[in-house]
């Protein structure tokens, strides 16, 4: 089973984040994005590379936070090629509560631990 990271935050703190989240990484793992914390994928991108954070299965976004950007911003961060899915607030509740989720926005994950992270 694998872990779902659910960050939560700005972009003066996305990179401490992004350690905090590193100390326990395995393979596996998987990431959902909240909030604004959406507009700054590249950034995410960017600091993932930098850290010892490999093997990532997904990474989501909730659509209701992705429908708060403007269409041009969303073109821009080209959401289409760094998420793996956009969830729903009920997909989201399901993917969080059970290990049987098999929406396949959610590419069958299932999680023993979801951990939080908002700085």
């Amino acid at each position: 089973m694998a872990t779902l990271y659910q960050i939560h935050s700005t972009m003066d703190t996305l990179r401490r984040s992004v350690d905090e989240m590193s100390r326990t990484w395995r393979t596996g793992d998987s990431i959902l994005l909240l909030g604004s914390t959406v507009a700054f994928i590249s950034w995410l991108d960017a600091y993932l590379s930098d850290s010892e954070i490999q093997g990532i299965a997904n990474i989501y976004a909730l659509a209701d936070d992705v429908a708060q950007l403007s269409t041009n911003t969303s073109a821009k961060l080209n959401l289409e090629t760094k998420l793996s899915g956009l969830l729903t607030d009920e997909e989201w509740v399901n993917l969080t509560q059970s290990t049987n989720f098999s929406n396949t926005n959610a590419n069958n994950a299932g999680f023993d631990k979801v951990v939080t992270i908002a700085l």
